[in-house]
Formats: C-alpha cells, structure tokens, sequence
C-alpha cells in the first residue's frame, strides 16, 4: 500500500529539518548494493532562478560504492502523482546542479536515462524501494529514471 502524498511530505519536511539542524552532518544515507539511501539535490527553479534543495532517495549505477567517483541514480517519481516532480522540470531546463551526501556537496549533471538503461536499472530500483513498481503500474506518464553523472 502507497502512502498519501501528505504522508511523504511530512516525511521529507522532517527529513529536511534533520538537516538542517545537524548542518548536514544527518540526513542523508550511503547506498549500498540493492539498499537505497538518501541525498539532497541541489537545482536552480526553472522560472524563478533561486535555489531549490529537494530529498530524494538514489541508489548508485555499477559496482563502485565510492561516493564522489560513480554516477547517482534517482527517480522522478513525484510519490506517483501523474505528473513529473518540480525538481526534475528544473534539470531538464538546467541539468548542471549538486548532491550533498554524507555532509558533502558535489557537481553533478543530469540526464534522463536512455530506454535501455532504464530497462536495465528498473529491477535494482524495485528491489531498493518497491513503491515503484506500484507507482509505475497507476500512473499515466512514463517515470523518469534520471542519472546524476559527476562533473
């Protein structure tokens, strides 16, 4: 069963504050294996220019478990609402942004995957959290999956 969206804002909003009080030093989780963890994304609104931080969980493409060295894996889910998260319109208009992990803030660049790495990554991000699969089956819109590479 999917939790209601207010049920995941609450979660994040918590999430966020976690942060912001331990000045980065909580709040977010290394992925490991199948295991997902959490990073903060750090993106330019699209309209407005001002800074935007948005929690999301990830999971890492390929063996290297190494935080600043492989590419980052999230998933424009918006909690299964029929329409893409804010955060992701923002990359898409400018995919140059920043993660903050393990209290560190590093350059990434986005891009959607291709359709043959989305075929691939799909079984490790149901594994890591299987809401996906759910909101995958209810949802009218194809699901992003959004590689964040290091620059």
């Amino acid at each position: 069963m999917i939790p209601p969206r207010a049920v995941f804002r609450a979660y994040w909003w918590v999430h966020r504050a976690v942060r912001q009080v331990s000045r980065g030093r909580l709040g977010t989780q290394i992925a490991r294996g199948d295991q997902k963890g959490t990073l903060f994304l750090h993106t330019l609104g699209r309209k407005s220019g001002q800074p935007r931080m948005n929690g999301l969980f990830y999971i890492v493409e390929g063996p290297n478990l190494i935080v600043e060295g492989p590419n980052l894996i999230v998933v424009a889910s918006n909690a299964g609402a029929d329409a893409d998260p804010a955060w992701w319109l923002n990359l898409r208009a400018q995919p140059d942004a920043e993660v903050e992990l393990a209290g560190q803030r590093r350059p990434v660049r986005a891009r959607a995957a291709t359709t043959d790495e989305a075929a691939q990554l799909w079984p490790r991000l149901d594994v890591a959290n299987p809401d996906y699969a759910a909101y995958r089956a209810r949802v009218r819109r194809p699901i992003p999956v959004v590689i964040l590479e290091p620059r």
